[in-house]
């Protein structure tokens, strides 16, 4: 059974060089952009999506790498840098006929909404970032036995064909790790949602690797670069968070409020996958956040 978002139409649109995202489109008015995290695809928005197509234009990408857009070979450290994912958000919208949008990221999709909303001031008008921190904080914040609980970052910075054979070796036994240790409801997911998660990722093992492995190099090099100039998120903000805070020792609202001056930070007693296992909670938030 192929799964896709009920009402929404699909389509492939080539951004920049020559990649093709795969894209669900729907609805009519201000165009909100939703991103997927890890190891998902577009379809963790479905519940999400339904509520706000009913007055804006919503426009749900597979990021490049994922799912099912196309995956390139990793040819330098910018191929899967946020600032290139990015750039495609930018471009995907354009082409769907919107210079300026809302936007929405959780996890990794995050990362790619915060640079685009660093990147594309003027573009970006409002901002939601779902369960991360910004990739400096998320680096700097890492220390000793509690940084195994991202044991898997460290794994995927390694160079090239270290860690992708590994992980396909076994990839829904590592997928699936993720899936079903960080969701508090296992019903939030039903299995047809978690089996197209998992054969999604299993193809695409040497992409997702090459996105978390600039996570490591340019894209700390790319926040490193925003800090020293005193670059900030300019767009409302607002942050949905699980309180890792109070078991890794960092203070969420203190380094979020470091990047984002108009900001709203919560914790919000869920698992990670906070669309699937809260979407009332964060269509309302979201609906707050455009308000402002």
């Amino acid at each position: 059974m192929t799964l896709s978002l009920p009402g929404f139409d699909s389509r492939r649109i080539t951004v920049d060089d020559g990649v093709e995202l795969a894209v669900a489109v729907a609805g009519s008015g201000p165009a909100v952009v939703l991103l997927h995290g890890f190891p998902q695809t577009h379809l963790m928005w479905r519940q999400v999506a339904a509520d706000l197509v009913a007055d804006h234009t919503v426009i749900v990408p597979d990021l490049r790498g994922y799912g099912a857009s196309d995956k390139p070979a990793e040819a330098d450290e910018n191929t899967y840098s946020k600032r290139t994912m990015a750039a495609d958000v930018v471009a995907v919208a354009h082409v769907l006929g919107h210079d300026r949008f809302a936007l929405a990221g959780h996890d990794r999709g995050a990362l790619v909404a915060i640079r685009a909303g660093l990147d594309h001031p003027g573009v970006v008008t409002h901002l939601l970032s779902l369960d991360v921190l910004p990739t400096l904080d998320m680096w700097n914040i890492l220390h000793g036995v509690d940084a195994k609980v991202a044991w898997h970052l460290y794994l995927m910075a390694q160079p090239v064909g270290v860690a992708e054979p590994m992980i396909e070796a076994t990839a829904d036994t590592f997928f699936a790790s993720f899936i079903d240790g960080w969701v508090s409801n296992p019903d939030a997911i039903p299995a047809e949602y978690r089996s197209e998660y998992l054969r999604a990722s299993r193809s695409a093992v040497w992409s997702i690797v090459a996105d978390y492995r600039a996570s490591a190099g340019t894209d700390v090099r790319h926040d490193s670069e925003d800090r020293a100039a005193g670059r900030t998120l300019g767009m409302p903000v607002t942050v949905i968070q699980q309180d890792w805070g109070s078991a890794l020792g960092y203070d969420g609202a203190a380094l979020w409020g470091a990047w984002a001056p108009d900001l709203d930070h919560r914790i919000l007693d869920a698992g990670h996958f906070m669309a699937e296992e809260s979407p009332e909670v964060v269509v309302r938030a979201l609906r707050e956040l455009l308000q402002r």
